[in-house]
């Protein structure tokens, strides 16, 4: 019988408490533990971005963070952005500025957008860039993620005013 230890992460607002193998990863708990399965595996070595979390509003990439090390810590996935029902204005950028094309990597993009926009709610072309740069999208070309993030700042800013 294989080792288990206990955890308790706070995950989208909500507490969840579980035994879980010292080895497993943040982003098998996520999915498989948890049943949210918006946060993608892609490729297990932290190159695609397609896991990234926020895991104490720091953006990680949950396929090489383990699960144990989110103890007592709080995590937030894709599923977390819209509040209410409500799309964060990130989520509305990449609709109304086509920011996605197959989707695989859009949670990934939407979380550090997300952390982005939390930071610095006016970034430059070179900033947004630099923010999505451990994300791969093999899809778009990036000018309409770039564009996408900043019609979300925009509409953050606004909502704000």
């Amino acid at each position: 019988m294989p080792q288990t230890t206990h955890i308790t992460v706070e995950v989208n607002g909500r507490r969840k408490d579980a035994d879980v193998e010292p080895r497993l990863l943040l982003a098998h708990f996520i999915r498989e533990s948890l049943g949210l399965t918006g946060t993608h595996i892609g490729c297990d070595t932290t190159n695609c971005g397609a896991c990234t979390v926020l895991l104490d509003g720091r953006a990680v990439k949950s396929c090489t963070v383990l699960a144990v090390q989110a103890d007592g810590k709080k995590v937030m996935t894709v599923e977390g952005l819209a509040k209410d029902g409500k799309l964060d204005p990130v989520q509305e950028g990449f609709v109304a500025k086509h920011g996605l094309q197959c989707g695989f990597c859009t949670p990934g993009m939407l979380v550090s957008a997300y952390a982005l926009l939390k930071e610095n709610p006016d970034p430059t072309e070179e900033e947004i860039r630099t923010a999505i740069s451990g994300n791969i999208c093999r899809c778009t070309g990036y000018a309409n993620i770039v564009d996408a993030v900043r019609h979300a700042a925009k509409v953050r800013r606004r909502r704000k005013a």
